[in-house]
C-alpha cells in the first residue's frame, strides 16, 4: 500500500487504479458533530466509492461507556467487522467526507488497535475523488461474512488513570487537536457541560493545520515543522488527544506518515477529562 507516501495513506489515483483488485475492501468512516447538519449515513445512501461499505464509529463502539464512540470490546469489533465483510488477509482503504482526514483517522487507528496493519487512509478523501470525477455508486454491496481475528494493541491506546499519572510525571508529550479557542478556553465546547481549557503541559495542533486546500496532509517536511512549531519533539513519545477522541487519529495519522507508528491516542479525551471534577485543568 505504498507509494511516494508510507502504507498508512494512499492517494486517489492509487485507489482508482486498484479499485477491483479482490484483496481491497473500501470503508467510508464519515461521520460528523450535530451542529455541523450533515448525515453521514444519508450522504452515503446518495453516494459513495464503488464497493465501499459503511463504518458508523457511533454504533461501533462501547455502549455502557457515557463518552462518545469509545472503542468496543475485541469481540464486538470482530463481530461487527465480519459482517461488514471484512477480515483477515484484506487490504482496507478508509475515506470520509470532512476534507481533513478526521473520522476516516478514527477508523483508521480503531482497525490498527485491534491488530490490523494493512489499512490506510484515502489521501484527500471523498471530496477530492468526487472533485477528479471518479466514479460513485448510489446502491450499496452486500459483503460475505468473513473471519477476523482481532488482537488489542494496548500501546495504542490511553485512558483516564493513564493521563492523569503522566501530568505527573510528563512521560509522554500530549498533543491536542483542537481549535486553539478550545484548548486556551476561550471559545466554548460543542459538547454541554465540559471544562474550558486543556490537559495541563499539553500542546496544540489543530488538525485542520495539518492538510492542504485539497484535503490531503501536507508534504512531511512541512509536517515535521508543523509539530516542531507545536513545541513536540519528535524523538519522544507523544499521545494525541482532541474533543472526543476522533481528531485526534488524524495527528496519529500524520504521525505514523512521518515514520512514529506507535503514537497513542487518549480515547476519553475532552469529553471525559472536562467532565471530570478531578481532573486539573489549564487555560490560556
Amino acid at each position: 500500500m505504498t507509494e511516494s507516501k508510507p502504507r498508512s495513506v494512499v492517494s486517489t489515483a492509487w485507489l482508482a487504479e486498484h479499485l477491483d483488485s479482490p484483496d481491497i475492501r473500501i470503508v467510508d468512516g464519515s461521520w460528523y458533530l450535530p451542529q455541523m447538519g450533515r448525515d453521514a449515513k444519508a450522504e452515503y445512501r446518495a453516494a459513495h466509492i464503488p464497493g465501499a461499505i459503511f463504518f458508523d464509529i457511533d454504533d461501533i463502539a462501547d455502549d455502557a461507556s457515557p463518552y462518545p464512540h469509545m472503542l468496543p470490546s475485541a469481540e464486538k469489533f470482530a463481530s461487527r467487522v465480519r459482517k461488514l465483510g471484512l477480515g483477515d488477509g484484506n487490504r482496507i482503504v478508509v475515506y470520509d467526507g470532512s476534507g481533513t482526514n478526521i473520522s476516516a483517522g478514527r477508523v483508521w487507528w480503531m482497525f490498527r488497535v485491534f491488530g490490523v496493519r494493512d489499512v490506510a487512509v484515502l489521501d484527500g478523501g471523498f471530496r477530492k475523488w468526487q472533485a477528479e470525477g471518479r466514479p460513485v455508486d448510489d446502491r450499496p454491496p452486500f459483503p460475505r461474512e468473513r473471519h477476523f481475528t482481532a488482537r488489542f494493541d494496548h500501546r495504542l491506546v490511553r485512558d483516564f488513570d493513564q493521563m492523569q499519572a503522566n501530568v505527573e510525571s510528563r512521560a509522554e508529550q500530549v498533543l491536542d487537536a483542537r481549535s486553539s479557542g478550545r484548548f486556551k478556553g476561550i471559545d466554548p465546547e460543542p459538547r454541554a457541560g465540559l471544562k474550558g481549557g486543556h490537559v495541563p503541559g499539553s500542546r496544540n495542533l489543530p488538525h485542520g493545520e495539518i492538510v492542504d486546500a485539497s484535503g490531503c496532509l501536507l508534504p512531511t517536511a512541512t509536517l515535521k515543522e508543523k509539530f516542531a512549531a507545536s513545541g513536540i519533539d519528535l524523538n519522544r513519545p507523544i499521545v494525541a488527544t482532541c474533543g472526543s477522541g476522533v481528531s485526534a487519529c488524524a495527528l496519529a495519522l500524520a504521525l505514523d506518515v512521518l515514520g512514529h507508528h506507535e503514537v497513542a491516542v487518549y480515547d476519553g479525551s475532552w469529553s471525559e477529562w472536562g467532565a471530570r471534577p478531578e481532573a486539573r485543568v489549564e487555560t490560556g
